[in-house]
């Protein structure tokens, strides 16, 4: 988004339409890639966190290039006059500036990926390594009927690690969904 070259206009517009694809269409693809890599039932759980790792949806790249739209081009200039070429400019002067957005994009991505049920029926083969997500759905029984008292203390289980993640970053998150909002 900082940079003018040929052609940016289109990819901007091919990389939006691809957010009209639904995960569904993906699936196939991702599980031969994923099988060829010898991550299917992995026991460190590779095709999960991988790609959770590297933040590949389209909607965190959307937001982080509005936000940096949003900075003023004038710091770039103020840092180039002083010497600054561009990746020290990246570095020193958007990345400070991008790190709410940046934590917004990761805390999305986290509870994106907790409550991912998908995911884990598609790449995880063994029932006793499902993950709580899960194993919460599995423990309701239709047939016999819902022990209520054990499926509540598992959905609290199971929240927990989402729960301290936000709390801790709560602040970062808080300004990175409010960057773009009017002040008053």
């Amino acid at each position: 988004s900082r940079f003018k070259f040929k052609g940016r206009d289109m990819l901007f517009g091919i990389m939006i339409s691809t957010l009209f694809l639904p995960q569904v269409v993906l699936n196939v693809p991702q599980y031969l890639m994923y099988n060829s890599f010898g991550w299917v039932n992995s026991p460190f759980y590779l095709p999960l966190w991988v790609p959770t790792l590297f933040a590949t949806e389209t909607y965190f790249v959307y937001q982080l290039v509005q936000f940096m739209r949003s900075i003023p081009h004038d710091l770039d200039e103020a840092a180039a006059i002083d010497g600054c070429g561009p990746v020290k400019i990246l570095y020193k002067i958007i990345a400070p500036m991008l790190s709410p957005s940046l934590v917004a994009c990761g805390l999305f991505q986290f509870m994106w990926s907790c409550n991912d049920y998908m995911g884990p029926l598609l790449y995880v083969q063994t029932p006793s390594k499902y993950p709580m997500s899960i194993f919460v759905k599995l423990s309701m029984d239709a047939d016999s009927g819902f022990n209520w008292n054990r499926i509540l203390a598992l959905s609290l289980i199971s929240i927990i690690p989402q729960l301290v993640v936000f709390f801790c970053a709560q602040d970062a998150f808080i300004d990175g969904i409010s960057a773009g909002a009017v002040k008053g």
